[in-house]
């Protein structure tokens, strides 16, 4: 089974036909996807203008679509690798408990679903690399009150997303599930709340 690096290649070959390197793209989302495969690949596609069932985008679109997720790739990796880092010296000075943010870790390595959108068709603007630099400071700092990635307060508590953990504070204005341990517990209260009130 081909690995990001070697899809990415694939995609970005000018000898490559255009169905060949869309494809190749496609799959690369199996490796790396921040919203999930879905909404990163319609956040891609309107960031670099072409229709998500266009099967030969210009070949210059295409590239600019890969160029930012080669880029959030690497801003995500170079977390990975600190987080490993830091996690093997709590561990040899004898903390082998993980806290709440290596447990949330735990079910986005390799990047996949870090910023889960459960509506493929809602999710934030920015540049993906952008987005994780956020989401990342967050985690590394205490809890807030907002979105680590639009800043907005309005958050409601989903069930039965499609990814894990199966459920959580969904923003209402860019669509993430934010991931609980960047929340203060007042904060996850209100979106447990807001859920219950939308429900009734």
């Amino acid at each position: 089974m081909a690995g990001f690096r070697s899809l990415a290649r694939q995609a970005r070959d000018p000898r490559n036909d255009l169905a060949l390197r869309r494809y190749s793209l496609r799959k690369c989302l199996e490796r790396f996807a921040p919203y999930g495969h879905r909404a990163t690949w319609d956040h891609l596609c309107s960031r670099a203008g072409f229709d998500p069932e266009d099967r030969s985008p210009e070949p210059a679109r295409l590239t600019a679509a890969l160029d930012e997720l080669e880029e959030a790739r690497a801003v995500w990796l170079a977390y990975e690798t600190q987080f490993a880092e830091r996690r093997r010296k709590e561990k040899h000075d004898g903390l082998r408990r993980p806290g709440t943010v290596d447990d949330w870790h735990r079910l986005t390595w390799g990047g996949f679903g870090v910023a889960w959108c459960d509506d493929p068709m809602v999710h934030p603007s920015e540049p993906l690399a952008e987005v994780l630099n956020r989401l990342i400071a967050a985690l590394e700092r205490e809890p807030g009150t907002a979105c680590p990635v639009c800043t907005g307060t309005t958050l409601r508590w989903e069930h039965d997303l499609a990814h894990e953990p199966s459920s959580g504070p969904v923003c209402t204005h860019c669509g993430i599930v934010v991931p609980r341990p960047v929340l203060t517990p007042a904060s996850l209260a209100g979106a447990w709340r807001a859920r219950v009130l939308v429900s009734a």
